[in-house]
């Protein structure tokens, strides 16, 4: 008997002015990826692609590992996708070979009378046929804390792209204008005649 769970979550962040715009923060993949986990629970498999290992969950008797594998791109507008396309469960071999995972969120800056803001939207559903044990267990209890099983992964996941993004944008925005403002000598000002 397959049961299928499923959950959303929307973000939406105001941005403060920067010298560089975030669209060509938000082209770098990896700082997104970087910004959803830990560094220790990310792997990156090719240019736009990682793997996330999740933290072990407990759903009623069993405790799973999800690892993901998510394809991450970013078009021209600085619009980031991001889709899974592997999925592996540790830790129960029949859910294992009996599970299927589909993630697929969006980012995307909009500007909203002069001010820039990042709005997004995950959607997180998982298949699983029930191993033995789990069978007899009423469908609604089962869907009931399935669903909220994926939210609370998607609100943290929400939690910590809020806090860690845009501290990681403002960082990186006041690097990069440094680097491309030539630092003034203190002992030549520009009006000093060179001899």
């Amino acid at each position: 008997m397959d049961t299928r769970f499923i959950a959303s979550q929307t973000v939406e962040m105001v941005v403060s002015e920067q010298p560089i715009p975030i669209q060509h923060y938000l082209r770098q993949p990896q700082r997104l990826v970087n910004a959803l986990a830990a560094s220790s629970q990310i792997e990156q498999l090719g240019d736009e692609l990682f793997r996330l290992k999740m933290r072990p969950l407990s759903f009623m008797m069993l405790s799973l590992q999800p690892t993901v594998d998510m394809r991450v791109w970013t078009e021209p507008d600085g619009t980031v996708h991001l889709h899974s396309v592997a999925c592996e469960i540790r830790g129960v071999e029949y859910i294992n070979q009996r599970f299927s995972l589909n993630l697929v969120g969006k980012l995307q800056p909009q500007q909203v009378n002069g001010t820039t803001l990042l709005w997004g939207k995950a959607d997180l559903e998982v298949r699983v046929e029930m191993p033995p044990p789990l069978m007899f267990t009423p469908r609604a209890l089962l869907e009931t804390t399935g669903n909220g099983l994926l939210k609370s992964v998607l609100l943290t996941v929400k939690q910590r792209l809020m806090h860690h993004l845009l501290a990681d944008y403002y960082k990186w925005a006041a690097s990069e204008s440094e680097i491309e403002t030539p630092i003034q000598s203190p002992l030549l000002s520009p009006n000093t005649p060179i001899a």
